[in-house]
């Protein structure tokens, strides 16, 4: 059975493959490499920190750069939010939908990372909370009217506290449009295997919202089957795709029984990540951008022969002439006879 497209709100999903909001990477020249290969039914931008925006209209400083080219981009496209402060959340929704004109906003209530759970009491730490978290979901929903709103979740703080099941009821009963669920807990981090058995058990406890599936997705194959293995309306690709932005059409081929794009070979991966690194230029500048891309590059060479070798050059580059000659010198595109076999271990 060829899984169907949805939709969030009024918002249709086609194909059902989501691109995950990730912080530091889903920028502008990410989402545009994405939307060049296709096959991402919705993309999302960085996650932005209600209080830090709100913050700066008051000061009239410039909004965050985290939403640059969002006004004018491609459509649908998804803006996640976080925060623990109802009105504030709904200032920035509210804007976002008046302003950006954004398809969706989502609310960030997965996210692991100590800054965000400890010091800020938001993202994961929330879980803890269901009734607050039903809250802000009220408050947002209402400010954003009628531009639907989202949530993306874990399992539960820590393996012996998962209330993904009482979460996900007080997600829909808030009047979220969808509920996202990354199979692990805050406590796991992305340590071991996404727990999907979980995930499919929330499907007959949500009366009329999508599920969206999230965690270890990394090719066409695994797509497929956890359309075939679990009862999700939707999946979301995340760090599978950072080096990798044609995945999401080889998902959405092999959805649709096509025949799956092949991966590109070394040589069109090279062109591809050089094209990305423009893109960062063009939009940061050369020395800034040349510093961003050094993450995005150790993504392309992932997994591949010299790869560790190549990460030790690239970390170090500051200009267009030096990432240019790293790349030409040592991006792997054959196996080299004179590196040491450990440089061949990936990254």
């Amino acid at each position: 059975m060829t899984p169907q497209p949805f939709y969030i709100g009024d918002i249709l999903i086609d194909p059902p493959i989501l691109q995950a909001p990730m912080a530091g990477f889903t920028n502008f020249a990410f989402r545009q490499m994405v939307h060049e290969f296709g096959g991402a039914g919705l993309q999302a931008t960085e996650m932005v920190h209600a209080r830090g925006f709100v913050w700066m209209d008051q000061n009239k400083a410039e909004h965050p750069e985290r939403l640059w080219g969002v006004r004018d981009e491609f459509r649908p496209l998804q803006v996640q939010i976080w925060d623990n402060q109802p009105e504030a959340m709904a200032k920035v929704g509210r804007r976002l939908v008046e302003d950006y004109q954004v398809s969706i906003v989502d609310i960030n209530f997965g996210c692991p990372v100590k800054q965000v759970t400890e010091r800020a009491h938001s993202g994961s730490y929330l879980l803890r909370e269901p009734d607050r978290m039903g809250r802000i979901i009220e408050t947002v929903v209402d400010a954003c009217a009628p531009t639907p709103v989202t949530a993306k979740i874990r399992l539960g703080c820590t393996r012996d506290q998962m209330n993904f099941i009482d979460v996900a009821q007080v997600v829909e009963g808030a009047g979220a449009a969808a509920l996202t669920v990354h199979g692990r807990t805050a406590q796991d981090m992305f340590r071991g295997h996404a727990d999907w058995d979980r995930i499919s058990e929330i499907k007959p406890y949500l009366k009329k919202i999508p599920l969206i599936g999230n965690g270890d997705l990394d090719s066409a194959e695994s797509v497929v089957q956890a359309f075939e293995r679990y009862d999700v309306d939707g999946v979301m690709i995340a760090r599978a795709s950072l080096g990798r932005p044609w995945l999401f059409a080889q998902c959405a081929a092999a959805l649709r029984g096509q025949e799956i794009p092949s991966e590109p070979t070394l040589r069109q991966q090279r062109d591809i990540m050089l094209h990305h690194y423009r893109l960062v230029v063009d939009r940061f500048g050369e020395q800034r951008g040349t510093v961003l891309m050094r993450k995005y590059a150790c993504c392309y060479a992932q997994g591949k022969f010299g790869a560790r070798f190549f990460r030790r050059h690239v970390a170090k580059v500051e200009s267009a002439k030096e990432f240019y000659q790293v790349v030409e010198e040592h991006f792997p595109l054959d196996k080299p006879e004179n590196l040491e076999a450990d440089a061949f271990q990936g990254v």
